[in-house]
């Protein structure tokens, strides 16, 4: 499936560090046992516990969202441990993982080993942004789950998916967005606006701030995809937040007093979160489109040439 030269990935530093930090290794691994998304709940849920079953039904509802038959290949873009790409495999899809963080792809490939899943899940260090490795048409469907929020040029990325997408294939995107400073209510407390600011910051998420309502649909409807479908989760991953709120409050004032929000960037995004789902200024989306089918391509593709 992939092209034999070594793939073209950006270092991108602020990610890494972020994600090399001994607060985001031990807070994932401890809370979340390695995963890196929220999990899902009832809508009208208060406890979080079991963690582990919560972050397995995202997993399925994001298999579901994705409509896709056994056997088929699938890219997921920011793979994380492995997690969820050997969960889908459970489900009878073929997962080809990358990452641009090596030791996530060292950590993942070991986990993929050691539960049985070499047949049915490939991990490779990539980036999203540059699929050149990657044949055109190669994958039946594409997912991100809170990864594409740390994009450097979204734009380019959803450019690539679209490419290695075959026609009529699948892509969904679990990611976050948020009001426009114009839609934003007044009487949000400036210290909300500038925690935001900080999590986005130093958690490596340029594209976040982009994120503005209606910027992921339609960029993917600007990119040639059809179907595009928005369904709002948050009200399923409230319990997580109270939870990380919970966690994160007692080291939080201790922090604030020291004045090392910078250095504790998690425990801030515990508390902001909370302020998010307060103020619902963002929202916890899952994107869905459609690469249209071969002659609709071929169509649109004749139809941009005509126009040059």
């Amino acid at each position: 499936m992939d092209k034999q030269r070594e793939p073209l990935v950006h270092p991108n530093s602020p990610l890494q560090r972020y994600y090399e930090s001994l607060e985001t290794r031990i807070g994932y691994r401890l809370v979340l046992g390695g995963r890196r998304h929220y999990g899902y709940y009832a809508a009208d849920a208060w406890w979080p516990f079991p963690i582990t079953a919560a972050l397995q039904r995202m997993e399925d509802h994001l298999f579901s969202s994705l409509k896709l038959q056994p056997g088929s290949r699938v890219l997921e873009a920011g793979c994380g441990d492995g997690h969820v790409a050997m969960h889908l495999a459970g489900k009878g899809l073929q997962i080809y993982g990358i990452d641009i963080l090596k030791r996530h792809v060292r950590r993942s490939q070991q986990n993929v080993k050691s539960r049985g899943f070499e047949k049915a899940v490939t991990i490779r260090l990539g980036d999203y942004h540059n699929l050149e490795n990657l044949h055109d048409e190669s994958f039946d469907g594409v997912y991100t789950i809170e990864a594409l929020m740390h994009a450097t040029d979204f734009e380019r990325a959803v450019q690539e998916f679209f490419r290695v997408l075959k026609p009529g294939g699948s892509i969904a995107f679990y990611e976050y967005d948020h009001l426009s400073p114009e839609n934003t209510p007044k009487d949000v407390p400036a210290s909300v606006i500038k925690g935001l600011e900080q999590v986005n910051r130093g958690t490596a998420m340029p594209a976040n701030e982009l994120f503005e309502r209606g910027v992921l649909t339609s960029m993917l409807e600007k990119h040639g995809f059809q179907d595009v479908a928005v369904e709002d989760i948050s009200d399923n991953i409230r319990p997580m937040i109270m939870l990380f709120f919970i966690l994160a409050y007692i080291p939080f004032l201790f922090i604030r007093l020291l004045g090392l929000e910078a250095r504790f960037v998690n425990t801030l995004t515990g508390i902001q979160c909370y302020n998010v789902a307060k103020w619902r200024l963002w929202r916890y989306l899952a994107v869905t489109a459609k690469k249209p089918s071969a002659k609709v391509v071929d169509d649109r593709e004749l139809y941009e040439r005509e126009s040059r």
